[in-house]
């Protein structure tokens, strides 16, 4: 049996709340978002979807909707990130982009939606460890993000690459490290904001 075409869109929209990880959504919030009346619509087609076993769910306890046997399996769409090269969070280096390799995400796993113009970077140093960002990671970053004063950033200052936290002050740009080991830096001549750091990606270490 075949459901209908609202059945199918009552499942998608239960199916993309558990996948986003969240409670099962209850048969008047189902209602809310198909802005029906009461929750007795609700209702029918959920009872419909639990027979012909796309849903499953657990009698007189609230938010137990989960899927059932037969559902369709939920496609989540892989982003092949590109990784260009490595960024030091600690003294500004040299950075050669390797575009060659990328790292592959979901917007699940990661928290949003890469952009086009979303790229990964390996890091390099410890200067960013009070943002949590440590030597090996993997940070996304987005070109098309407008970076705000306490964004971290990947930025060319001076013609080297870092990452850091941008700060402005008395109408002046400079980056801030996030360890006292390491010092602040003022652009001599230029600072140029490559990116917004958006996401992290940490691997786990023996």
């Amino acid at each position: 049996m075949e459901p209908s075409a609202v059945q199918r869109q009552v499942f998608q929209f239960v199916r993309d709340a558990l996948a986003a990880g969240k409670p099962a959504p209850t048969s008047r919030e189902i209602a809310a978002a198909f802005h029906w009346r009461g929750k007795r619509a609700a209702e029918y087609h959920i009872a419909g979807l639990i027979r012909i076993g796309w849903l499953e769910r657990e009698q007189g306890k609230a938010r137990s909707l989960r899927l059932g046997p037969a559902a369709v399996p939920v496609r989540r769409e892989v982003v092949e990130v590109p990784i260009l090269g490595s960024v030091p969070a600690g003294l500004g280096q040299e950075r050669e982009q390797e575009s060659e390799k990328s790292i592959p995400v979901t917007a699940e796993s990661i928290g949003f939606k890469p952009s086009p113009r979303t790229f990964a970077l390996c890091v390099s140093g410890e200067s960013m460890v009070g943002r949590h960002i440590c030597d090996g990671d993997i940070v996304l970053v987005d070109q098309g993000l407008e970076p705000r004063p306490g964004d971290v950033v990947a930025a060319l200052i001076d013609h080297e690459s870092t990452l850091k936290t941008l700060v402005v002050r008395n109408g002046q740009r400079f980056l801030k490290a996030e360890n006292p080991d390491y010092p602040d830096l003022m652009p001599c001549e230029e600072l140029t904001i490559q990116g917004v750091f958006c996401g992290l990606i940490r691997k786990l270490r023996k």
